[in-house]
């Protein structure tokens, strides 16, 4: 197999009309900010101008980030801290939105010094020979993000820097400042640098952050290097009593202005509005069937039987969705040959009985309780029933559904599965009083295909089998039966 390359970063090209020199750059009335102006001062015009702040972010409006906001606005290093899959890292990369656009640096100069602010000897040296004449470049704001996943093998010149031995090599000696090669934290100066998983960081690295957060110097291999660094520092972690792999030192903490906590949605509500968002599905999924795999989703973060401090992710919920959808697809592939009646190809419609595949796939993204082994399935399939059941009621409580039981009240039987088509099902079924209701109910009611249609009436026949209303059996073939009395 051929090796697949990924596609270079698109670096962006700065605007012509920009300044070429520190002279213009002064007469364009341009003035220094230090990051965290810029970071305060473009967040309150958006505020004033009732832009959105953190587009993309979801269920947090009236929670986290009024809290980030705070801190943003007062001008302090944040940590987050939460259980896997609560978007901590996409928040944090949000932040980058809030710089400028466009922000002039020192041609160069692997600080991103600004030209009316240079802190190394050679930069202020250059520009004080130079003078307005000084060549003025520009960073985009994309160019002002660093992250850093602490691994427990990340060391300090990695993120603070080390002694470069080629230019030893090249004759320069021990005391000169050239010969530093700094690291992530130094050259994301005038940006936000980011440090995921902050635990993990060995304790004797973590020191190294130290005067990063307070005195904004730092120290390589005995250089004392008054560099006033201008950066905020976000750092994110589960909380302690779940990693077991490490903690952030006391002093560490101490330097963080402001430490939030994140959640979970708080509402199904949100929680589909996150699977909607993040998921790519290759198929059509029914929104009765999203809510089923949101509701799966919080029955399984509250199951007695999963470790509460591990957290389920919201990515469980995402890779359900994309799961199903793979099913659906599948099943269009395979009857692909058949075609339908009308003689076009299967359409790939997700149906509730596309679920069950889950509970196997997505087992590894669950932490269970020590005395669960072994009933993870079980398990699994216990909560998604509950969910399927619950989204009935919500749904068609109060619908009158004899039409469906009256199907099978004489001996017949309904047979459905993940290889049967949605034209043999409804072929099965004929014309069902009461139908064109629980399409209307569940949101396929205006023009519905037959794929659409079909799956209605599955998550019709599940919901009954489930409020013990039509009996059930799964054949040895995997194709699902239903017929008789619950």
């Amino acid at each position: 197999m051929g090796r697949v390359t990924a596609p270079s970063p698109v670096i962006p090209v700065p605007p012509a009309d920009l300044p070429g020199t520190l002279g213009a750059l002064r007469a364009a009335g341009h003035q220094y900010r230090t990051v965290k102006q810029e970071l305060r001062e473009n967040l309150l015009a958006r505020m004033r101008n009732g832009e959105a702040r953190f587009p993309g972010i979801v269920g947090y409006d009236d929670s986290v980030l009024p809290e980030v906001e705070r801190a943003l606005l007062a001008g302090h290093d944040m940590v987050l801290l939460g259980e896997r899959g609560q978007g901590k890292t996409r928040l944090i990369r949000s932040l980058g939105a809030l710089l400028d656009e466009w922000t002039p640096v020192i041609p160069g100069s692997v600080l991103n010094e600004h030209p009316m602010h240079p802190l190394t000897a050679a930069s202020r040296a250059e520009v004080a020979e130079a003078g307005d004449d000084q060549p003025v470049g520009w960073l985009h704001r994309s160019m002002r993000y660093g992250e850093k996943l602490a691994t427990p093998d990340t060391s300090v010149g990695d993120l603070i820097g080390d002694v470069d031995p080629i230019r030893i090599a090249q004759g320069r000696t021990l005391g000169d400042p050239e010969t530093i090669h700094f690291g992530l934290v130094p050259r994301t100066n005038r940006g936000i640098f980011a440090v995921n998983e902050l635990p993990d960081l060995a304790e004797r690295i973590q020191v190294a952050l130290l005067n990063v957060l307070e005195e904004r110097d730092i120290q390589v291999r005995g250089y004392q290097l008054r560099l006033p660094l201008d950066l905020l520092l976000v750092a994110s972690a589960n909380p302690e009593d779940y990693t077991n792999r490490g903690r952030i030192i006391t002093p560490l903490k101490d330097r963080f202005g402001a430490e939030i906590r994140t959640h979970y949605p708080v509402d199904l509500e949100l929680e589909l509005e996150l699977i909607r968002q993040e998921a790519d599905l290759v198929a059509e999924v029914p929104e009765h069937v999203l809510e089923v795999l949101a509701r799966f989703a919080r029955a399984v973060r509250e199951s007695p039987s999963v470790d509460p401090r591990s957290g389920v992710s919201a990515r469980f919920a995402i890779a359900a969705a994309e799961t199903v959808a793979g099913a659906a697809l599948r099943r269009a592939g395979l009857l692909a040959a058949a075609g339908t009646p009308e003689g076009r190809p299967e359409a790939a419609v997700a149906r509730v009985g596309d679920a069950v595949s889950v509970t196997s796939t997505l087992r590894g993204k669950v932490e269970f309780e020590s005395g669960e082994e072994g009933r993870e399935i079980e398990i699994l399939a216990h909560l998604l029933r509950t969910a399927t059941a619950e989204t009935f009621r919500a749904h068609l409580a109060g619908l009158d559904l004899s039409g469906f039981t009256g199907l099978v009240e004489e001996g017949a039987a309904i047979e459905t599965g993940e290889l049967v088509g949605a034209a043999e099902l409804l072929r099965q079924v004929g014309t069902v009083p009461g139908l064109a209701k629980v399409l209307d109910r569940l949101g396929l009611g205006d023009a519905p295909t037959p794929e659409e249609a079909a799956a209605g009436v599955e998550f019709v026949l599940e919901g009954l089998h489930l409020t013990r209303r039509l009996g059930k059996d799964v054949t040895d073939s995997g194709r699902t039966v239903y017929g008789g009395r619950g």
